[in-house]
């Protein structure tokens, strides 16, 4: 079966490098089970680790109840970062280069001390070397944004790239801060950081546990994206999207064709 998985993150990962739609794993494959979908992502990383790409973290995903029950899981899923999906604040982001790429804010940490297993909230804490404002650009690399959980979780839990704002204090208080995610400086979107399964620190939390399990570990310098605070925006050229978090600041990026 290991084969068989390579064969499907070389297909992940060639559709995310061409930016081009493919079919649902779970169609060739319906009895595909969550363990398989993490093997695939992470032969998929592989793959971007062997063309120089590094890594810069990992993101967490269905960090919503809500998301949560419609999906029908109990439990937040979770990605890789690398230091290719990092770009670059204030700067612009190609359109060209994602399937159907949608924006959504988030709450970002820096981590200063290894971090892996059961913790507590405050354990978790004590690791994070600061906070800040950030933008996850998602992009699911199947046709019409429709998956399954094994799918989305193969596709590297639809991360595609992200926008880092100024750094802050870790003790900087992040439990109920107002979000607005704006498109041309209009509102489309309005929330707030308790939607991040009710705390943020949870979505840290949740990734030590998470992460320890898979064998791995928040290392010093890794980014940690704590999950959605909002709905994604669908994006478009010409587009300036600005994300504004309440006592964090802001981050910002021009849509390019």
């Amino acid at each position: 079966m290991s084969a068989g998985l390579a064969a499907l993150a070389a297909r992940l990962d060639e559709a995310a490098r061409t930016a081009t739609a493919t079919a649902q794993l779970i169609e060739t494959h319906p009895d595909l089970t969550t363990e398989d979908a993490y093997a695939i992502q992470r032969l998929s990383i592989q793959r971007r680790w062997q063309r120089g790409e590094t890594r810069a973290g990992f993101k967490m995903g269905l960090t919503s109840r809500a998301k949560m029950q419609q999906v029908g899981v109990s439990e937040v899923t979770w990605g890789r970062l690398t230091n290719a999906m990092r770009q670059q604040e204030g700067g612009s982001l190609r359109r060209s280069a994602f399937v159907h790429p949608r924006a959504e804010p988030e709450i970002a940490y820096i981590i200063g001390k290894p971090l892996a297993g059961e913790v507590s909230a405050v354990e978790a804490m004590r690791a994070v070397e600061a906070v800040a404002p950030a933008m996850e650009i998602i992009d699911s690399r199947y046709a019409n944004f429709k998956f399954s959980l094994p799918d989305v979780i193969a596709d590297n839990s639809s991360s595609s790239a992200f926008f880092i704002g100024s750094w802050v204090r870790p003790e900087t208080d992040v439990a109920n801060l107002g979000i607005v995610l704006e498109v041309d400086g209009r509102a489309v979107e309005i929330g707030s950081s308790a939607a991040i399964l009710g705390h943020p620190v949870r979505a840290l939390v949740a990734a030590a546990r998470l992460l320890g399990r898979a064998g791995e570990s928040l290392m010093p310098g890794d980014i940690l994206l704590a999950g959605a605070a909002t709905a994604a925006h669908a994006l478009r050229p010409g587009e300036h999207i600005r994300a504004a978090i309440q006592n964090l600041g802001a981050v910002s990026f021009t849509v390019e064709a």
